[in-house]
């Protein structure tokens, strides 16, 4: 009934959303439609969304799905759904009660209804979707799906018939059978055609590239036939890239025209601005800027040796799995025990600091730490290169109490909280501010391979203004550093300026030839401050040798971001505090 939302890599933003935890406490959505279909496609959502500026919403599991027998027995449930039964149905507990009455084909139109919903408020829709194993658990489980009908051709054995589990889910669908390829072909295709889907992020996806032998390759069969599907042209296939069987950690191994979720770009910004702050706290050089630098340009190390450009590369800092963003500061272990598994799921490798107090504090200066923090990744999140992905709530602070594994705790610990503190809206605030500059900063980003010299200019500098050296770049404590981003196509050209460290920093800003003498960035403050340095003068086009002009428009401290619209001009000191980010438009 609606056409398909048209939006190019470079300037997508995903939003990774429950349908049930996004909805589920919105005060302004009915309560016969909270937790459901309906309430995601809610007027009252949909603000929300459109005033966040993200472009597409990733829901997680939406295939109709079962509960874990473990999960049962301990009065719980598979809050997440990774725990597929049917690939062709809307899973019917997500409907309104009047929908479920009603019956599957009102259940479907109902799904079909926030689509289109989403589609009219201009945001694509991405279904995060489960191939990789079906509901029935192991070999000791019951019969649920092809089990009972076709259980040697749709499940991984090895030679001696037993299950090769690669999923830890207790099966492996056996992706080296004609038939599971077809199978996933007419699902793919279904949820296209019939519910106008925008895009697919595909679950521990190298079970779905393994061969006969269960070895992972990027010209695997399924992957040939997504790429020459004619329904499946320009719909958006995005990779977990990593399953737990051997050689499964495959980031930035799979095919032109997929993106894949970065894990190293997750925990190079956490151990930047957690686990370093921890170390320099403890009197430490707290690391170089090095890794962090690496990131932020796109991860060219892992997607160009496959001729893939940075737009391959999904950043995020935090997903569905694992802590929050409010949660990575205020947590150095998880807190798992209500998922009665004896505090033994869930990953102890999180890259987080707690700002040393554990968990809630009613002191105001560790909650102001940790919220600069939290503001501090998501700006570099949004400045980096690639795909940017937010996890609903991290924009509000929202808290799992330190939870980490949370998929079977389907209560107001995972459900998004919008009942707000004056923190959480200066996060949502400075979150909005974010999105706008990236559009600005961002747009012109480079998306073809191989990326012409003049489609980008990214120019890191020290806090000297001198361009950055070997040595610097290897010197523990060299924590601060400048860059200056300009992309082909980009109507500003920013300057972000990065201070790591423990100690207020002096920033001289670099010279720099604009390629393009453009607007700045709308909607910001152009009021001039009392007192402020620089002027106001902006260069002629063309002028290549005339001074850049800097004006502020973000920065994650408050005092300085009080100034923002002002200007300085090339050479000029801008103070920075510690651990803190400010953005510039340069014209």
């Amino acid at each position: 009934r609606d056409q398909r939302v048209l939006i190019p890599w470079e300037r997508t933003i995903i939003y990774e959303a429950h349908v049930k935890g996004l909805t589920m406490l919105h005060p302004e959505i009915p309560h016969e439609l909270r937790g459901t279909y309906a309430g995601l496609g809610h007027p009252a959502v949909l603000e929300h969304l459109r005033g966040l500026g993200v472009t597409a919403v990733e829901l997680l599991p939406v295939h109709a799905h079962l509960d874990e027998a473990h999960l049962t027995a301990n009065g719980l449930t598979n809050y997440w759904g990774y725990n597929t039964l049917g690939f062709f149905a809307p899973h019917a507990c997500y409907a309104t009660r009047a929908a479920q009455q009603a019956g599957p084909t009102a259940v479907l139109d109902e799904f079909k209804d926030m689509v289109d919903a989403l589609h009219r408020a201009g945001l694509q829709v991405y279904l995060d979707v489960v191939y990789n194993h079906t509901a029935e658990g192991g070999p000791d489980q019951r019969a649920y799906c092809w089990r009972g009908l076709g259980e040697g051709e749709y499940y991984r054995h090895d030679e001696h018939g037993n299950y090769v589990d690669v999923t830890g889910c207790g099966n492996s669908v056996n992706f080296a059978d004609a038939q599971v390829v077809r199978m996933t072909l007419d699902s793919l295709r279904y949820w296209v055609e019939e519910c106008h889907v925008d895009g697919f992020r595909f679950d521990l996806a190298p079970e779905l590239g393994r061969d006969e032998h269960h070895h992972f390759t990027r010209n695997h069969p399924f992957f040939v036939a997504v790429a020459a599907d004619p329904v499946l042209q320009g719909v958006r296939m995005i990779s977990e890239p990593w399953d737990v069987g051997a050689g499964g950690w495959q980031t930035g191994r799979f095919p032109a025209g997929w993106a894949d979720w970065n894990d190293q770009y997750r925990d190079t910004v956490r151990d930047f601005w957690l686990s370093g702050q921890r170390t320099m706290r403890r009197g430490g050089g707290g690391g170089t800027a090095a890794r962090l630098a690496g990131a932020m340009s796109g991860s060219a190390d892992l997607f160009a040796p496959n001729g893939r450009t940075t737009l391959a590369s999904v950043n995020f800092i935090t997903a569905h799995d694992g802590f929050t963003l409010y949660d990575l500061t205020a947590y150095d272990s998880k807190h798992n025990e209500a998922n009665r598994e004896s505090n033994a799921d869930g990953t102890n490798d999180n890259h987080s600091w707690n700002h040393d107090h554990e968990g809630f504090s009613p002191d105001v200066r560790v909650r102001s730490a940790r919220a600069a923090t939290a503001r501090n990744m998501m700006a570099t999140l949004l400045f980096s290169q690639g795909v940017p992905m937010i996890t609903a709530g991290d924009e509000l602070l929202r808290s799992q109490g330190g939870n980490n594994n949370a998929y079977c705790q389907d209560n107001r610990l995972s459900w998004v909280d919008w009942a707000l503190t004056p923190f959480d809206r200066s996060m949502l605030h400075i979150t909005q501010r974010l999105v706008r500059i990236r559009r600005a900063f961002l747009a012109g980003q480079p998306h073809e391979f191989p990326t012409r010299p003049q489609d980008v200019v990214l120019n890191w500098y020290a806090n000297s203004g001198e361009p950055m050296t070997a040595e610097l770049w290897q010197t523990d404590g060299e924590r601060a550093l400048q860059v200056v981003l300009a992309a082909r196509g980009g109507r500003v050209a920013g300057l972000f300026v990065l201070n790591g460290t423990e100690s207020p920093v002096a920033a001289v800003l670099p010279a720099f030839e604009h390629p393009a003498r453009t607007e700045l960035v709308p909607g910001d403050r152009d009021a001039r401050v009392p007192g402020a340095r620089g002027t106001s003068h902006a260069a002629g086009a063309g002028d290549a040798t005339a001074a850049s002009t800097y004006r502020l428009v973000l920065a994650t401290d408050s005092h300085l971001d009080e100034l923002t619209g002002n200007r300085w001009r090339t050479g000029d000191e801008v103070t920075l505090p510690p651990q803190s980010v400010a953005m510039f438009a340069i014209t």
